[in-house]
């Protein structure tokens, strides 16, 4: 069995230096069953973009959410963290210059769990009948999300922020499970963080963001603490998810990491690799 706490949590106001106290909800998980569903029909648009297969067996295998696997207390925890991200993204409270559809996942430092939950959070997402998820690995000095699917790429974010007559939809990645596709971070560089904060990025996320009405992207941000260029993608999110990873994170880890991001107007927490409750072993999400 396994555990995965939720926080959902605001910083006060923009500009404050400290967080609110986030609630906690806790759930027991239970280890998913291994089956081999059958690849599902893309339903996004079809020009440009390379089709590639997920072996779903392996993502179950490895503690992930797949369409049609079972039931389990991973699936719904996650459909519970879905649902005020599309909420906030179905009322758009937020100017237009940060749309509630772009949503970065990030944690302090490396190791808490963000990309394990990035992909879940876009396997659920894309679960919904009326969205469609586009999950981008910003990443870009140690891009880590093929690594976790199992899967090997090329061009890229990247390429798109250096390549202006590149269409973004020629490195988009169409996957078998329906609703759901991908970008890699694309060739590495010297200058990225300047290439995230750079008139082609805001050209990008316009156009990504604005492209489909039915569209929510998720971007798995590198740790807050460890680079600049999560901060850069910070500043253009409407939402960010910020995973902490039970009884190693410190108090003053987090607080200097959500001052990085406090002018974000929707920020919420996940609590992950908990300890078991009631005399339980101590279980929790993990990834290599």
């Amino acid at each position: 069995m396994g555990i995965i706490e939720k926080a959902a949590g605001k910083l006060a106001q923009a500009g404050s230096s400290r967080p609110t106290q986030p609630k906690v909800a806790q759930a027991e998980v239970s280890p998913p069953a291994v089956s081999t569903p059958p690849a599902a029909a893309t339903a996004e648009n079809k020009a440009h973009s390379k089709k590639i297969e997920l072996n779903l067996a392996q993502l179950q295998e490895r503690g992930m959410i797949t369409p049609d696997g079972p039931r389990s207390g991973v699936a719904e925890e996650f459909r519970a963290i879905k649902r005020s991200l599309i909420t906030n993204v179905l009322e758009q409270k937020n100017d237009s210059s940060r749309p509630s559809n772009l949503i970065m996942v990030t944690s302090a430092l490396p190791g808490e769990g963000k990309t394990f939950c990035s992909i879940n959070l876009a396997i659920s997402i894309a679960m919904e009948f009326d969205h469609t998820v586009l999950l981008i690995d910003a990443d870009v000095a140690r891009p880590s999300v093929p690594r976790q699917l199992g899967i090997e790429v090329d061009a890229g974010l990247m390429d798109v922020l250096l390549e202006p007559d590149l269409d973004v939809a020629d490195v988009m990645l169409k996957t078998n499970i329906d609703r759901l596709t991908l970008l890699p971070s694309g060739v590495r560089h010297r200058h990225s963080t300047e290439l995230l904060a750079s008139k082609a990025m805001n050209k990008f996320l316009h156009e990504i963001a604005h492209r489909y009405n039915d569209r929510i992207v998720i971007f798995d941000s590198p740790p807050l603490l460890l680079t600049t260029e999560s901060r850069a993608l910070a500043t253009r999110m409407g939402q960010i998810v910020m995973v902490v990873e039970g009884e190693k994170t410190t108090q003053y880890s987090l607080k200097n990491a959500l001052r990085q991001i406090e002018t974000c107007p929707n920020i919420n927490l996940i609590y992950n690799k908990a300890k078991a409750f009631r005399g339980l072993e101590n279980y929790g999400y993990y990834y290599n």
